[in-house]
């Protein structure tokens, strides 16, 4: 018989707007907490280093809480109704990850938890907590432990009903509630997720290392990214969506109706021109109410400029726009700005490096400047790209597999080979 506390819950929390909702005990298996450890000590966080400082509480929810002993966990839809990699090929606009598109999801889904956890407080009075991405808690492997989904060999949550498309957040409580069934894996031999990543990011089936993900390049990391890595990043100015889009069970997903998520209309096809050209007050306010905010305008900028690097050469709005930044406040705009130049037009770049390097004094800038052409004869057109054994010509952005052929939501995968390609269970729940 079905506990009454946690259908009431249930019922309540799909009636505040919640998609999925599943319940599991207040603990993590073994497999989880190992999975944290390799991905530590491995190096995989990069300098995420408040990962490995609580990577305690985060392996275990009583560490975090001790009063914990079950955990509703809570998930909202945010599938997009186009298809997120339509402008990957783009040379003039950048693309933005879909979940930073429409208002930031944190604020959303904690107005949604707070109303839940207040519901849930007043009809069984006890301690509880509440999360949205925002605390040392592993979702993910809760929210498979809940029945919501399982982690796909990107490492992300597959959901059957809503594919890789869900927000998470959570409410710890000190009540004890039966938990669902955890769900199994269904990914089969299907490896489109892990073929797709521009960057190799994934060492092995449910491997991430994350100094390689343009997710967190563009958003976590600090520096300047890598050079072997900026040419792959194409014109992704904030996350990359190709491993969740090409995912077969998306097939099931359907579009997303919460007007926060709804796409704003300066990020769906947002300039790269234009955006080089924000200051700190221009950034704040277009970004207002959006994730992209966290990252900052510098950090930004340093991605937008990467992604006018990875133009076609020679196109004046861009090369205006790369020579601007030459003169940014940020060190780190301006050593972007040289690796864009250069991409664009060495000659230009050879121009500016001399008078430039004599008077930079940032050491990272003053390396770019270094490393840039001397003359036309020494541009960057068409050198090769390491990226980890492959040769790729210096070209346009990466084309996704998915980005011009059948439907995206079916990720390529005709109806009759899906479940040769994933699993022979490609059926929604009852």
């Amino acid at each position: 018989m079905a506990d009454p506390i946690r259908e009431a819950i249930r019922d309540r929390a799909l009636a505040f707007g919640f998609d999925a909702v599943g319940f599991a005990e207040a603990r993590l298996d073994a497999e989880a907490r190992a999975g944290l450890g390799e991905f530590i000590a491995r190096g995989y966080h990069g300098d995420m280093g408040w990962l490995a400082g609580t990577a305690a509480r985060r392996g275990d929810p009583q560490a975090l809480w001790p009063e914990a002993r079950s955990v509703v966990v809570l998930g909202v839809n945010y599938a997009p109704e186009d298809d997120p990699l339509a402008l990957a090929e783009s040379s003039n606009c950048g693309v933005v990850s879909v979940y930073a598109r429409g208002r930031d999801y944190h604020d959303t889904l904690k107005r949604r938890l707070k109303a839940l956890a207040q519901w849930i407080e007043q009809r069984w009075p006890g301690a509880l907590k509440l999360f949205v991405d925002t605390a040392p808690v592993m979702e993910k492997p809760l929210a498979e432990q809940a029945g919501l989904g399982w982690q796909g060999k990107h490492t992300n949550l597959v959901s059957r009903q809503f594919g890789s498309w869900l927000f998470l957040g959570e409410i710890y409580l000190s009540l004890g509630l039966e938990p669902d069934a955890a769900e199994t894996d269904h990914c089969g031999s299907c490896s489109r997720c892990l073929d797709v990543c521009p960057t190799k990011a994934f060492p092995a089936p449910h491997r991430l290392d994350a100094r390689r993900c343009i997710s967190y390049l563009t958003i976590e990391h600090k520096g300047m990214i890598p050079a072997e890595l900026r040419p792959l990043i194409g014109n992704r100015i904030y996350g990359c969506d190709d491993c969740l889009a090409v995912c077969p069970w998306n097939k099931f997903a359907r579009a997303a109706n919460e007007p926060d998520f709804l796409p704003r209309a300066e990020l769906t096809t947002p300039r790269l021109a234009e955006l080089a050209a924000l200051d700190d007050a221009a950034f704040r306010k277009l970004f207002a109410g959006s994730a992209v905010k966290r990252t900052g305008r510098n950090r930004f900028l340093r991605n937008v400029l990467i992604a006018i690097g990875n133009a076609p050469p020679g196109n004046p709005e861009l090369v205006a726009a790369a020579l601007r930044c030459l003169d940014d406040a940020s060190p780190l705009v301006r050593a972007a700005a040289v690796w864009a130049l250069a991409r664009l037009t060495p000659a230009e770049c050879a121009a500016e490096r001399s008078t430039r390097l004599a008077k930079e004094e940032d050491a990272v800038v003053r390396a770019e400047w270094e490393q840039a052409p001397l003359d036309t004869a020494d541009g960057l057109g068409d050198q090769p790209i390491d990226d980890g054994g492959e040769s790729v010509a210096r070209a346009a952005p990466p084309a996704s597999a998915c980005s011009k052929t059948a439907s995206w939501r079916c990720a390529l995968v005709p109806r009759a080979r899906i479940s040769r390609a994933c699993d022979t269970s490609l059926t929604q729940p009852k």
